[in-house]
């Protein structure tokens, strides 16, 4: 395992879209962090949770998987999926758990989901009040997305640590929204098709991820 040399570092980690890689992307900073990681709201467990998968994917310790506050049957946004499971979601059981160390959260759906009938995951993230990495895909529709989501979070002064761009290599798209949001580009996170957590930590060093980290936390 590839072990950042951080103290605390905590984010959270949100998608711009459905089937973003944000579960894939929150398993790979989770084992190069040797981070805790919580998945507040689980909607959907047929196959298997977020939280199982980034336990199975970073291979950290089990301790370091958080319980969720919620898991609802239903593969829909967290305020429906509460309701067919006829139960409430209580802002008061989204409190931030307290860990003294590196804790990855990740959101259950995009910026502007709603958990309840009258707030939205946004509103929870301002909450929290931890910085946000974005994780957005490369390919067409990218740009509109992602500008949008980040939007929304400047409007709300939710601090953003930036981008990573997951799937295929774009020759522009990376470089546009940098250039348009003034975001740094933490990663452009490539297809794999043979997955393994050999590959996971090669990729931790050659995307020099402790270096990119170590600059944004520094600046």
């Amino acid at each position: 395992m590839i072990t950042a040399n951080f103290k605390k570092l905590q984010f959270i980690v949100c998608g711009t879209d459905t089937d973003i890689g944000k579960t894939l992307i929150s398993a790979f900073l989770v084992r190069g962090l040797n981070s805790f990681y919580w998945k507040p709201i689980q909607s959907g467990t047929e196959n298997e949770t977020d939280s199982e998968y980034v336990r199975r994917v970073s291979k950290v310790n089990n301790k370091q998987i958080l319980k969720e506050a919620y898991i609802f049957s239903s593969p829909v946004s967290p305020h429906w999926a509460a309701e067919i499971d006829q139960k409430e979601v209580r802002k008061s059981a989204l409190n931030l758990p307290k860990i003294n160390q590196n804790l990855v959260v990740e959101t259950a759906g995009g910026l502007m989901v709603p958990l309840t009938r009258d707030f939205l995951q946004i509103d929870q993230m301002k909450t929290w009040d931890l910085p946000v990495i974005i994780v957005c895909r490369s390919s067409l529709g990218t740009l509109n997305h992602t500008l949008l989501s980040i939007e929304a979070l400047r409007k709300r002064k939710i601090k953003i640590m930036g981008l990573i761009v997951n799937g295929k290599k774009h020759l522009d798209n990376p470089k546009t929204l940098h250039n348009l949001s003034g975001l740094p580009i933490i990663a452009e996170f490539p297809w794999i098709e043979d997955f393994s957590i050999y590959k996971l930590d090669i990729l931790w060093q050659e995307l020099h991820m402790q270096e990119t980290l170590n600059k944004i936390v520094n600046q």
